[in-house]
């Protein structure tokens, strides 16, 4: 089942797109991404107020949040939230109830997303839920954590995906993370490269005696010579695009673990 872009013409219905991160609103990955696609509609930003990489699917239970507009602009009016990135997207939902997106983008975030990256992603944790409330939503990421990368040669790609999916929607249930390298010369779809991060932090003694742990650690492939994976693309120069699903149910392995499950006699 395809979800279905709306009817529109250009006199009665120009198409809403809701774009976040999680690098903060004043990162320039997101205003690359609000210029690249101002043209194909309204424009809404509800961004983080300041970094929030790594917050996964993370939402804020116990802090009031808040929604402020800090600007407008003839690409978009923007907006910063002091939640996570999904924070955003529901807030957005919730209050702006005349501004129901069409398609939903996050990014474009500072750093890969390839790989089990996913996992932790701030940008594609707000990708994902777009996903579950049924709108059609994509997750850009460019392989550099310079804060002033450039973002131009990303820039044909993200207008071809946009204008794509406007007109005919994606799969119920299915977005998008799309990584690019600094040079992207194409795009392919493919599937996440299996791995895992090791040598996750690194120990630092301070002056009390005591240590602190800083985040780093890399990425292992462990599947290296597979040529169908985001690694392998990426690694070739082409921008990676994996479609993904928030139902994380192994079908597959249903009746392996029913006959585990149906093996245990308790007393």
């Amino acid at each position: 089942m395809t979800v279905p872009a709306k009817e529109r013409t250009a006199s009665s219905h120009r198409p809403k797109i809701l774009i976040t991160n999680d690098d903060s609103i004043d990162a320039k990955g997101l205003h690359a991404l609000v210029t690249y696609v101002s043209a194909f509609g309204e424009i809404r930003v509800v961004a983080p107020d300041r970094a929030r990489s790594g917050q996964s699917g993370a939402i804020t239970t116990k802090t009031p949040l808040s929604v402020q507009e800090v600007r407008r602009s003839d690409e978009a009016r923007f907006y910063t939230c002091n939640g996570t990135p999904v924070d955003c997207v529901k807030l957005a939902l919730h209050i702006f109830r005349d501004f129901r997106p069409d398609l939903i983008l996050s990014g474009i975030n500072h750093g890969s997303n390839a790989g089990i990256s996913i996992l932790y992603s701030g940008t594609m944790g707000a990708v994902l839920e777009g996903c579950v409330v049924g709108i059609p939503s994509i997750g850009f990421s460019l392989l550099s954590y310079e804060p002033d990368a450039d973002f131009l040669p990303c820039r044909p790609y993200i207008e071809a995906l946009v204008a794509k999916v406007l007109a005919e929607g994606l799969p119920q249930g299915v977005c998008l993370n799309v990584n690019f390298p600094l040079s992207p010369q194409g795009m392919r779809v493919c599937r996440q490269a299996p791995g895992y991060w090791t040598d996750e932090y690194e120990g630092c003694p301070t002056a009390e005696g005591k240590t602190k742990y800083f985040l780093t650690g890399r990425f292992v492939n462990v599947e290296p010579e597979a040529v169908d994976t985001d690694e392998y693309f990426l690694a070739q120069g082409f921008a990676s695009v994996v479609p993904c699903t928030c139902d994380q149910t192994a079908y597959k392995e249903m009746s392996r673990i029913s006959a585990l499950v149906e093996a245990i006699r308790l007393k």
